[in-house]
């Protein structure tokens, strides 16, 4: 038993070991599953929110040297234990939906264009309660806080508000109002995210 043990271990090893990294390249499209470290609860949400702050809006990324405004609510709930989908647009179909009157901390906020009939969502951020919010903004090129006050057109662009915890953490609302779009993910062993050194892009958005 324990032989079989340790030649598996050594296989394993042996496989991960041969595994091809895939170079950098913009946009990377490679989407990194981001590892559990803590419990999902507001605190956490925060320490993690505040370890970003800051750090450059990069098309595609989802950490943990770059985010795009999806990539950092797909980090930041990952990083709990959450998993919700990896795109703006898929996160919206899961969770419990609320109004913008009843968003609490750690709610997610989905917009899409000033125009009331179109439903298509390209944009998240996270409630933080007195009307401000996290995002990763293409606009500043980094991870910031926002004021609905300051930046009334945001206001116009709301599609939908999400929960995903109860007021208390202890319960997770992810039921689906609509069918999802299955996304492979992998890991750092596979695929190289984009860091510092690789300077960033001309554009924020790719064509």
């Amino acid at each position: 038993m324990i032989r079989m043990f340790f030649l598996g271990s050594l296989m394993l090893l042996f496989l991960n070991g041969c595994a091809e990294k895939k170079p950098y390249a913009y946009p990377n499209y490679d989407i990194i599953k981001p590892q559990p470290v803590c419990k999902p609860n507001r605190e956490n949400i925060q320490k993690l929110l505040d370890s970003y702050l800051g750090k450059p809006y990069v098309w595609a990324e989802e950490g943990p040297y770059a985010f795009d405004c999806s990539g950092l609510t797909y980090n930041i709930y990952g990083k709990m234990g959450v998993e919700i989908p990896r795109t703006a647009s898929e996160q919206a179909k899961v969770g419990k939906k609320v109004s913008f009157k009843e968003l609490a901390y750690g709610d997610l906020i989905f917009f899409g264009s000033t125009n009331k009939r179109s439903k298509r969502i390209n944009h998240v951020g996270i409630y933080l309660g007195n009307g401000w919010f996290a995002e990763a903004s293409s606009k500043k090129r980094k991870v910031v806080l926002t004021n609905f006050e300051e930046e009334p057109k945001y206001m116009r662009r709301i599609k939908v508000c999400k929960r995903y915890l109860s007021k208390d953490a202890r319960k997770r609302y992810m039921q689906c109002d609509a069918p999802l779009k299955e996304m492979a993910v992998t890991d750092m062993r596979y695929t190289t995210p984009w860091t510092p050194d690789k300077g960033l892009p001309k554009r924020a958005v790719p064509r």
